[in-house]
This record gives C-alpha cells, sequence and structure tokens, in this order.
C-alpha cells in the first residue's frame, strides 16, 4: 500500500459561521496526522479551489487555507475548478509517477469536493479512504452521510500503521 495525503479546500473563502465549527474539528484531526506522513515522507497534497465568479483566485486572501494549517516546502500544491480533485488537474500525473494506491482523504466541503473527489479516486482504480472526522461541511447530516457510506480509517489505526512503515 502506498498512501498519499489529501487536504481538500480547508480556504479562508470558505471558513465562516456556517462552517466554521466543522472546520475546525477536522483541523485537529489533519493536524494530528500530518507530522506522521512527513516523517514517513509520504506525499501530501493540499487542494486549493478556483471560484472566478465568487474571487476566490490565486493571489487573494480567500484562497489561501486557513491559518490552522501551514503547507510545508516540497508538499503539492493543486489548484481545481471542479469538485473532484482529480478533473483537469496534474494531480493523477504524479499520483501514478510515485506509484501511489491508496488516497487518505480529508478537508472540506463533505457532500461536494469530498465525494467527488472520492468516487474520482475510484474512477482511477485508486482506493480512497476518509480519515474519520478529517472531513467538514456545511450541514453535520451530510457529513455523517459521507463517512456513512464511505471508507473511513481512525486517526489511531492509520497512525500505526504509518509508524510501521518508519
Amino acid at each position: 500500500m502506498n498512501l498519499a495525503l489529501m487536504i481538500i479546500d480547508l480556504q479562508k473563502a470558505f471558513y465562516d459561521d456556517e462552517s466554521r465549527h466543522s472546520m475546525d474539528s477536522a483541523c485537529e484531526y489533519i493536524n494530528a496526522i500530518l507530522p506522521v506522513f512527513r516523517k514517513a515522507k509520504l506525499p501530501i497534497f493540499w487542494i486549493q479551489h478556483i471560484d472566478e465568479e465568487d474571487g476566490v483566485v490565486p493571489g487573494t486572501d480567500g484562497f489561501e487555507f486557513i491559518s490552522q494549517l501551514q503547507p510545508e516546502g516540497g508538499e503539492h500544491r493543486i489548484h481545481k475548478k471542479y469538485g473532484n480533485s482529480f478533473n483537469k488537474t496534474n494531480c493523477i500525473d504524479i499520483i501514478d509517477e510515485k506509484n501511489i494506491d491508496t488516497v487518505i482523504i480529508t478537508g472540506y466541503c463533505a457532500e461536494h469536493c469530498i465525494l467527488s473527489t472520492y468516487r474520482g479516486a475510484l474512477d482511477h482504480d485508486l482506493t480512497p479512504i476518509i480519515l474519520k472526522h478529517g472531513i467538514a461541511g456545511n450541514n453535520q447530516k451530510n457529513t455523517e452521510f459521507v463517512e456513512d457510506i464511505s471508507e473511513l480509517i481512525t486517526y489511531g489505526a492509520l497512525k500505526k500503521i504509518l509508524e510501521e512503515k518508519l
């Protein structure tokens, strides 16, 4: 199993009264697993959504990741215009180049970009797994639904797997 971590759309433009609590909660789990991925030298993909109509474009404050998340040099940055992080991006090219077969999916918004990317990974014959409690949304029921219909892994199980790779 060759793993990568995907952190999707946790951007300032989407961080509002409706999503704030959910995003903060997801960041706790993402920030807990990030150092383990980094120590294992596994690929990390930082996915940022572009929405020109709403002004969410590179160079604007809203395009940046929320302050709880800090990408590091050498980690992959992917800019997307569709819900599916694989659609018309170079994400799958990097994944194929690195022989990744399993993606751990985290981020925002559960019923949109998370679910689209999950299904997109399946279309590319990858194994997508959602980090339990590592996804956010505007509606808790929708977030729970996405977790209910998807393959999940807990932080503790993923940490154990990654530590065994070291």
